[in-house]
């Protein structure tokens, strides 16, 4: 299934973002992240699709996909996406790996769906508080322990990117 349509690049803070229209996110499979593959002006991508915390999704433009495409912020873009069933392994921050090594997680965590990894790591990051992630780090780690597979009351349609959202909701 693929979705085609034109929509800004947009910059918040140092990140250049594309919001989906409503009517193209809608044709999304989930309200949460979602995979997808597709074009940007004819240029190939594949990435994650945030939520916005308003029912619809982001991507994210990277500078390099950016200057290839040539796009200019504020200018229309057009894409053509498609939902991915299969997911792209999320990049595991330091402190998180750190943490997993020392309390001998890591067959845990690789024992539990990519999309389960992405649901831990989406939830430690939404928060801008040091201590809070410090603390989030930690639950995470004891709930693996237990044998838990994915963090308890997690809304996945909130936006986790602290830096363009605010309470998960992504900035105008």
């Amino acid at each position: 299934m693929t979705i085609a349509f034109e929509a800004e690049l947009i910059k918040i803070g140092t990140r250049q973002l594309i919001v989906l229209p409503l009517s193209s996110s809608e044709r999304i499979p989930s309200r949460g992240m979602s995979m997808v593959q597709g074009t940007i002006n004819g240029n190939p991508f594949k990435a994650a699709l945030e939520p916005d915390g308003k029912g619809s999704h982001w991507i994210e433009v990277s500078s390099s996909l950016s200057e290839k495409a040539k796009l200019s912020i504020h200018e229309k873009v057009s894409l053509n996406i498609e939902p991915l069933t299969k997911w792209d392994e999320p990049e595991i921050p330091e402190d998180i790996i750190n943490k997993m090594k020392k309390e001998n997680l890591m067959d845990k965590w690789n024992s539990l769906t990519t999309k389960a990894r992405w649901d831990w790591l989406r939830w430690i990051r939404s928060t801008a508080n040091p201590e809070t992630r410090k603390k989030r780090i930690e639950v995470t780690c004891s709930k693996l322990k237990k044998g838990d597979k994915n963090p308890c009351c997690f809304d996945r349609t909130r936006c986790t990117v602290t830096n363009v959202s605010k309470s998960g909701v992504l900035l105008d």
